[in-house]
């Protein structure tokens, strides 16, 4: 049940604006006694209440008189004061996070051979979203079948969305599709892609029949390999990420005669 006290009151401090409610304009010692807060604590309470701007003083009358602001008015400017004090914790946030990433990113990368898999379209995609976004140098993606990255709508936008962020750091990115995929896209998948990304001078799109496979390439040092669905070769099962600086080599090895050979994209 909702609560006065969640909107940032205290416990007294509700009491004794529900009581001034009940009583309209009161003294503080009859509000004590109408709201059950202590003599000793009600002054203190009140003064609260109106730096909240819940209450008015009638200061000119003796003993002073307090009256309650309207529940409408109080609880607008209550939520007001939650929303001031949510961006400011925001703020507050954003700040550490950009000094923790300064000293995040000055530490020395782990060397050596690491590899993690994701199973499922969800964890599929948060994998392969992480892993773009990581990126700082360049990004190459190779699609010869079906590929979670090309999907219709919410998956194949935040796909966008990250190379888009990874244009504007200045990562370079390089897409090698097979014609079967372009074949199977959608006009509105080849719009999306080429309208958000194909005039960047960092973004190139060729076509190659020698396209095996879908992956993508990661600074030379990582390799996130798609594991098409065995009882279903057009749907995406798992996503293994290898990290081994060798093997991202040889990989960019085979990619670069076929990237050399192929055509400029045309839909």
């Amino acid at each position: 049940m909702a609560n006065l006290r969640d909107l940032g009151l205290s416990e007294y401090e509700a009491r004794a604006y529900r009581a001034l409610l009940r009583t309209g304009p009161t003294t503080a010692k009859e509000l004590s006694r109408a709201s059950d807060v202590p003599m000793g604590r009600v002054y203190d309470v009140l003064n609260s209440l109106e730096q909240y701007n819940l209450v008015r003083s009638q200061a000119a009358s003796r003993p002073k008189k307090y009256v309650a602001v309207e529940p409408d008015t109080a609880l607008d400017r209550l939520l007001e004061d939650k929303h001031q004090e949510l961006e400011e914790k925001a703020r507050q946030y954003e700040g550490i996070v950009d000094e923790l990433v300064d000293e995040l990113d000055a530490a020395e990368p782990v060397q050596g051979q690491f590899w993690t898999a994701a199973v499922g379209p969800d964890e599929t995609v948060d994998l392969l979203l992480e892993r773009l976004s990581a990126a700082d140098d360049h990004i190459v993606v190779v699609a010869g079948s079906s590929s979670v990255q090309f999907d219709l709508g919410e998956v194949g936008d935040l796909v966008v969305e990250e190379l888009e962020g990874a244009l504007n750091r200045g990562v370079d990115v390089m897409v090698l599709l097979s014609p079967e995929i372009v074949e199977t896209l959608p006009p509105s998948v080849g719009e999306r892609y080429l309208e958000h990304l194909a005039d960047h001078p960092q973004f190139e799109v060729r076509t190659s029949q020698t396209v095996s496979g879908t992956f993508n390439l990661i600074d030379d040092t990582e390799v996130c390999i798609e594991v098409p669905n065995p009882l279903d070769p057009g749907e995406t099962f798992a996503m293994i990420d290898l990290k081994d600086p060798e093997f991202a080599t040889d990989v960019r090895d085979v990619f670069e005669p076929r990237w050399e050979t192929a055509d400029e994209l045309r839909l």
